[in-house]
């Protein structure tokens, strides 16, 4: 299976408009942004879990990385409200589960394969800082090693922004809106843009807050994040 998966290609989603597809699991659905493989393939998805539905038991061989967009994700490792960030590196392994229900942003097969950081950031509580080099913007930072940068922006209403990152950048809209290339994304949106690329957008007029991460597709391009294809 193969979707958005030339990566040289700038791709933009809305993803409050798209159908939910089933998964092997009741009550557990998703929106599938990109795709290279099976189940067990490299994934961008947004995934929705109904109220006491869960997954079964099991292992993330190639890594996994998330946000919580609204309710509570669960597992044996503890509660992970609206607002967190999660990186559960290869190998590691759980039982996910949502009492209340939730909806996440899911990365997976992405991970450097000698990764073994587990993260835990709920950056809903944290204070962003600052940006000292683009003004208008705010960061709270959530990763970073020699292979990409993951981070939260917060975008001051009606700021012109240029973020450039040679090796690709990848955002979500989880609120406010902006415009880039010509389209408006709103909360939820999904921007890939390739390698080389700068983003150049314009807050709109309540601001905008996404989630962003960039440098990974140039180490994709260069065989460290390719074992999981």
């Amino acid at each position: 299976m193969k979707i958005n998966a030339d990566f040289t290609q700038r791709v933009v989603l809305h993803t409050p408009e798209m159908t939910w597809s089933e998964t092997r699991m009741k009550g557990v659905k998703r929106r599938m942004l990109d795709r290279i493989g099976e189940e067990s393939g490299r994934a961008t998805s947004i995934v929705h879990y109904d109220p006491n539905s869960k997954f079964a038991a099991h292992v993330h061989s190639g890594g996994e990385e998330f946000i919580v967009l609204d309710g509570v994700f669960q597992d044996e490792h503890g509660d992970f409200p609206t607002g967190s960030y999660v990186r559960n590196p290869p190998q590691s392994s759980h039982t996910p589960s949502s009492d209340e229900g939730c909806m996440i942003f899911v990365k997976l097969w992405q991970f450097n394969p000698e990764d073994r950081a587990h993260v835990n950031i709920k950056f809903n509580e944290a204070s962003p800082e600052p940006s000292n080099t683009i003004s208008g913007l705010s960061v709270t930072p959530l990763y970073k090693d020699e292979y990409e940068e993951v981070r939260i922006q917060q975008w001051d209403a009606d700021s012109d922004i240029e973020i450039n990152d040679a090796g690709g950048i990848e955002i979500l809209v989880l609120d406010g809106d902006l415009q880039e290339g010509g389209d408006q994304l709103n909360k939820l949106s999904w921007l890939r843009l390739p390698r080389n690329t700068a983003l150049k957008a314009k807050a709109g007029n309540n601001g905008a807050k996404i989630w962003v991460k960039s440098g990974h597709l140039e180490a994709m391009d260069n065989g460290l994040l390719t074992a999981y294809n």
